[in-house]
């Protein structure tokens, strides 16, 4: 989620679960009795999409190579903090730090002075993000390391309950890796503090905690019950259709709003439905699949106004 996947094969719509039309075939209006139906519509979707099968082209597949999750938290960290712009140049641009970075990027950065970091990634670039900036970020990582033994220890320490305090755990991990930087990171790694939405902060904690087909998980002191969605344009679009927002721009006040429709939902798992969610979305079929749920799903519980 969070990239443009225009290329991803459509799967066939034959074989829907079930007689839903969002989850089958061509998406048409149908009349559930209640908007208590959207949970079974969801489990459906999540039954249908939430496959591995459907993640290729998109960095997370990146971390399915990964056994060590020493290896995979920095893995996971680096791919995030590079998927923006276009998914094929990002995937290029990842396999091309991963090569440099050998079999177990723990021991190489474990192993390697801030010196020899700047001249092994001196010709990377990822459109305005330049090597030095991945070498600082990777500094960071080794000293946040040193300090915590591992990036979810840095994560854990500063985690408390109620999403206010992810916030302040989010915040925590952030400025923490940033200042160990001694770089300007706040683009490659925003924090909450800096009002930003953290997008791919969140889809990397996704990847990270939840464990199933898709997200290869690995962490197991932040609880995915604490998990924010990675609010990105069609996840927007699906959390004002179905009313959990009515907010204008997917700014943090709309990752809340829409993590806290969701929670009312699964609660120990708000963000288990976003991969499959966003699926219409990324295949280019996404107008018409967010109409239907908003004129059949469509949350008439009170949500915060702009």
């Amino acid at each position: 989620m969070g990239i443009h996947r225009r290329n991803a094969e459509k799967p066939s719509r034959k074989r829907g679960p079930g007689k839903s039309s969002l989850t089958g075939g061509k998406t048409t209006s149908r009349k559930p009795s209640s908007d208590s139906n959207l949970p079974v519509f969801l489990e459906e979707l999540y039954a249908r999409y939430n496959s591995r099968a459907f993640v290729h082209p998109d960095p997370l597949e990146f971390l399915y190579r990964y056994k060590n999750v020493e290896d995979r938290e920095i893995v996971g960290l680096v791919a995030s903090c590079l998927a923006y712009g276009r998914v094929s140049q990002i995937l290029t641009s990842v396999a091309g730090l991963l090569d440099l970075l050998g079999d177990s990027p723990a021991s190489f950065i474990d192993g390697t002075s801030r010196q020899e970091l700047g001249r092994r990634l001196g010709g990377f670039r990822h459109r305005f993000t330049t090597g030095r900036q991945i070498a600082a970020l990777l500094w960071g990582v080794k000293k946040t390391r040193d300090d915590f033994g591992s990036l979810e220890g840095c994560f854990a320490e500063h985690l408390d309950s109620g999403h206010a305090k992810m916030l302040h755990a989010q915040e925590g991990f952030c400025e923490h890796i940033r200042r160990r930087s001694a770089e300007d990171l706040k683009f490659l790694l925003p924090s909450p503090r800096d009002k930003s939405a953290c997008k791919r902060l969140n889809l990397y904690l996704r990847w990270m905690v939840r464990e199933d087909d898709v997200d290869p998980g690995g962490w197991t002191k932040v609880p995915a019950s604490k998990l924010l969605i990675p609010l990105d344009t069609h996840m927007f679009a699906v959390g004002t259709a179905l009313g959990f927002t009515r907010r204008r721009t997917a700014d943090l006040k709309s990752v809340l709003e829409v993590t806290s429709g969701f929670e009312r939902i699964v609660p120990k798992d708000p963000a288990r439905y976003d991969f499959a969610l966003t699926r219409h979305g990324i295949w280019g079929d996404g107008p018409s699949f967010y109409a239907t749920l908003k004129n059949e799903f469509s949350n008439d519980a009170e949500v915060a106004s702009t």
